[in-house]
């Protein structure tokens, strides 16, 4: 029997079209990326919505909302949104008091099932652009700005959707955990990249390393690869044989792919099959998380 992997679709991201010409940017386009990215086999799908004028994110409940009800109108899937990359160009401007008030007014209206919530610190540039003085930013989450999402997620019973760019953030995300009574499981997404020069490159010593510290730290938690600027093909197959799930989709891509998101993960069900895995359904994955224990 084959295994159920998960397959969520990142199907935008922080880029603008200058790195990622593909990305939706009007909802209309996120909405049909996301529901073409659920009939190409993906049962999660995380999306950025902005502002129209500037092309930059923009973290607006109700652009969301209009996101959400869309792809949900037509296809069953878990949709959730992402948080300002704080430090960084990218982030657009905040709505409202906190970086998680988007979230907590999704959740409110029963919108959302997960959210983002990243559990360190680091340093973001590129390999391409060190060797002309390229001084990226710091991608910033204050212990202050970590706990209010956590409260959120608490609170309204949200899956945090852990995105581990380096080791360490695994090891506070499940010290957290433990410090929020009846948190929901989180999820470790294990951030991989070939285009930034943070965390592991794709390769099959990199997952082991990340699986052997998840093993002490958080043992039944679900693990998942995913990555930005990034070609995961070499640890698919590995993955998928310890039951590690993937992800794919335009926000993850090398920069200037030139495939859609359903075509991506279109490709990403082929390689998971051919790993010994099937695509997962959404009710398979809702009921997968309800049975494993909360944090």
């Amino acid at each position: 029997m084959k295994t159920p992997i998960w397959i969520e679709a990142a199907i935008n991201g922080p880029w603008g079209k200058e790195r990622q010409p593909g990305i939706p940017i009007a909802i209309p386009d996120i909405v049909a990326d996301g529901i073409a990215a659920v009939e190409a086999g993906a049962a999660i799908v995380h999306l950025h919505v902005y502002d129209l004028e500037t092309g930059r994110q923009r973290d607006d409940w109700e652009l969301y909302a209009q996101a959400i009800e869309g792809i949900r109108a037509k296809v069953d899937a878990i949709v959730y949104p992402t948080i300002p990359i704080l430090g960084s160009g990218y982030a657009g401007d905040m709505i409202g008091s906190g970086r998680y008030t988007h979230l907590e007014e999704l959740a409110k209206r029963g919108l959302v099932e997960w959210g983002v919530l990243d559990p360190g610190s680091c340093n973001w540039t590129t390999f391409a652009g060190i060797p002309g003085g390229e001084a990226g930013f710091i991608y910033q989450n204050p212990g202050e700005h970590i706990r209010e999402g956590m409260a959120v997620a608490q609170a309204h019973r949200i899956h945090p959707s852990y995105a581990i760019y380096e080791p360490g953030f695994t090891r506070l995300g499940a010290a957290l955990a433990k410090a929020y009574p009846g948190m929901p499981t989180p999820i470790y997404r294990l951030m991989f990249s070939d285009a930034f020069a943070w965390g592991f490159p794709p390769k099959p010593y990199a997952l082991e390393a990340h699986l052997a510290l998840l093993a002490e730290c958080a043992p039944q938690a679900p693990v998942m690869i995913a990555g930005l600027g990034v070609d995961l093909s070499e640890i698919v197959a590995p993955a998928v044989a310890r039951g590690v799930h993937v992800r794919a989709g335009l926000e993850d891509a090398p920069f200037g792919e030139t495939r859609s998101n359903a075509e991506l993960i279109a490709h990403m069900v082929r390689k998971v099959e051919a790993a010994g895995g099937r695509p997962a359904s959404v009710a398979e994955v809702r009921t997968d998380l309800h049975m494993r224990r909360v944090a």
